[in-house]
This record gives structure tokens, C-alpha cells and sequence, in this order.
């Protein structure tokens, strides 16, 4: 099995995330650099728990007045950074979501989406540090840095 190097990582989260042009493949067919937005989902379950290879989203919340919240493909969405061999981003701004008005939902995980709605692809996912219980009046967050992704 092959690797990929903690440069390739840290240009491939940049590229994905900041919309930096990737050198290896810049300006080839479909691989754009930079503009537009990826959205961050809020999930009940682990959305790679039946087939992480499909990327699909899953048990995406699903409270009244829920919706993904976009994150801009720039510099100023993810703040991607390598240290001891791990390359990572972070949400450079709070992500709000709407308050709840009418449901409820406990939501365990978090992903980063290709689309506002709809069927979309996952391209990252992961757990939150403790589950959140949300219902009538409660607005998630995510602060400034709470989101990791890593590329390792």
C-alpha cells in the first residue's frame, strides 16, 4: 500500500478547503481551484457506519428548521495547517445553525458536504466530543477551531 506525503496531504487540504491551486494537477479538467462553498451537516449516527466508501450522507439531521451551513472554499473558511506529521484544518469562524423550532434530534457526528441539500457527497466526517441534545429553542454551534479534519 502506497502513502501520500505531508506535503501532498497539507496541498490536498488546502486545495479542498481553501480552494488553493493543488500543483500536482492545477488547471487540469474538474479540478478547479478556488470559490464556491462546501456545507457543514450535523448527523445523529455515524454517516460512514453502513458504507464509507459511498460518501453519501446519512442520518443527517433532521429537526424543523435545520439546514447545512456553507463554509467558503477559501482562506477564510478552514485554516489548514501540518504539525509532527498531521496535517489538519479547522473552522476558521463559527458555524451557527438554525435553531430548532419544533422536534428533536441528538447529534453525534458532523460532516462536510459537496451540496446545500439534497444528495450530496461527504467528503469528510467525523465524532463529536460529546453528543448534542437538540430541541425546541436550541441553536448548534460549532466555535471558531471546534471543527478538525485531518489528513494523515
Amino acid at each position: 500500500m502506497a502513502g501520500k506525503s505531508n506535503v501532498l496531504e497539507n496541498d490536498i487540504l488546502a486545495f479542498l478547503l481553501n480552494g488553493t491551486a493543488l500543483p500536482a494537477i492545477s488547471g487540469a479538467v474538474g479540478y478547479p481551484a478556488g470559490g464556491g462553498n462546501f456545507y457543514v451537516a450535523l448527523h445523529t449516527a455515524d454517516p460512514f457506519a453502513a458504507n464509507e466508501d459511498a460518501g453519501a450522507t446519512t442520518s443527517e439531521a433532521n429537526y424543523t428548521g435545520y439546514a447545512r451551513q456553507p463554509v467558503a472554499r477559501s482562506s477564510g473558511g478552514f485554516t489548514v495547517s501540518a504539525s509532527g506529521g498531521v496535517t489538519s484544518a479547522k473552522n476558521t469562524a463559527a458555524i451557527n445553525f438554525p435553531a430548532c423550532t419544533a422536534g428533536s434530534n441528538t447529534i453525534t457526528h458532523f460532516s462536510v458536504v459537496n451540496t446545500a441539500s439534497g444528495a450530496g457527497a461527504i467528503l469528510y466526517s467525523g465524532a463529536l466530543s460529546a453528543s448534542l441534545a437538540v430541541s425546541s429553542g436550541i441553536t448548534p454551534q460549532f466555535a471558531a477551531q471546534a471543527l478538525v479534519i485531518t489528513e494523515d
